[in-house]
């Protein structure tokens, strides 16, 4: 597709793959051609901004938005019970010492979280990462008999 620009002595081409990756390439050939992976404001903030502990401000960022999501979505819970969730969250990778795997993490948290605010996610979404995965067998998984399975249970899935 091709849009005009203001100045008409700019054309931009716009292509768009079927990886979401987005592909811009000025009129003029000496250009480069540039890939931006993540299109989110805050992504693309918390990667440009180089933050000496980035994963104490995305907890920090994450807990000052908690209440708006909370009304956002009307989830009657306590903001301390949804934050023992997040808590939950970040402490499942404190393990992580990569830097680069860290800074893809973080980059992936103000993504979801700005997902969240622009309200891309759905109420069940959230309340799983709030109240934990309490059910980890889920779709197949949860239609699979185990060996102690009796008759009736075994011809009820037939």
């Amino acid at each position: 597709a091709t849009f005009s620009h203001p100045h008409p002595s700019v054309t931009s081409l716009h292509s768009q793959s079927h990886t979401g990756i987005t592909t811009t390439a000025a009129a003029n050939p000496t250009t480069t051609t540039t890939k931006n992976m993540a299109s989110l404001h805050l992504a693309v903030a918390a990667r440009n901004a180089h933050y000496t502990k980035p994963v104490p401000t995305l907890y920090r960022a994450i807990a000052k938005e908690l209440p708006r999501v909370l009304t956002i979505y009307d989830i009657d819970m306590p903001v301390p019970a949804a934050r023992a969730g997040i808590r939950a969250l970040f402490q499942n990778n404190a393990h992580i010492k990569d830097q680069r795997v860290l800074d893809m993490l973080v980059e992936k948290g103000y993504m979801e979280l700005e997902e969240t605010l622009l309200h891309y996610k759905q109420r069940p979404h959230l309340l799983r990462i709030f109240e934990g995965f309490k059910h980890r067998t889920t779709g197949a998984d949860r239609k699979k008999l185990g060996l102690d399975a009796t008759t009736d249970e075994q011809f009820a899935r037939a």
